[in-house]
């Protein structure tokens, strides 16, 4: 983990390779130039913010980029404790080839992985989730997937920066 002051006295090219992992380095780079942050709540409401401003070309490559769900299960990721977490570890094969089949309708129909931030969740809201989403439009579908990838910037964001409770900006730097 890293402090929040830490993290604002990073150079621009130290902190773009600190957070591309996170986010797109085109938000990385621009969120890089809005510091100093009082806490890792307010450099993500920052990300939050150029992520909806984003052009629709962008964001769609965002979510072109992020690793699906699908491969999360059978490949592992950063999320693979929050997967477990969720029994998607433990899928039966019936109920992996459901999720595939839904999967791959999915994919086919929007161009993109579904994102599901899948704390909070288990394999049957997450199964849910995707059957509800595969029938929404391309707008909607857009929208909730963002909402989604904001919501794992968050926690991988929370998971890297500790704030500190005496760590206080000078009004003239914000």
């Amino acid at each position: 983990m890293i402090t929040i002051q830490k993290v604002n006295e990073l150079s621009k090219k130290e902190f773009v390779l600190m957070f591309c992992w996170i986010f797109d380095e085109k938000i990385v780079e621009q969120v890089a130039e809005l510091r100093p942050f009082p806490s890792y709540q307010f450099l993500h409401l920052a990300v939050k913010k150029l992520v909806k401003k984003s052009p629709i070309e962008q964001k769609l490559l965002m979510l072109q980029a992020f690793t699906g769900f699908v491969d999360m299960i059978t490949h592992g990721s950063s999320q693979k404790a929050d997967s477990k977490l969720a029994g998607l570890q433990s899928l039966s094969s019936r109920e992996y080839k459901k999720i595939v089949l839904l999967n791959n309708k999915y994919e086919k129909k929007f161009g993109f992985p579904f994102v599901i931030s899948v704390r909070g969740h288990n394999k049957q809201s997450i199964y849910d989730a995707l059957k509800k989403r595969v029938k929404q439009s391309e707008t909607e579908e857009i929208l909730n997937s963002l909402d989604e990838l904001l919501r794992i910037y968050f926690y991988r964001l929370r998971e890297t920066i500790q704030n500190e409770e005496n760590y206080h900006l000078d009004r003239q730097s914000m």
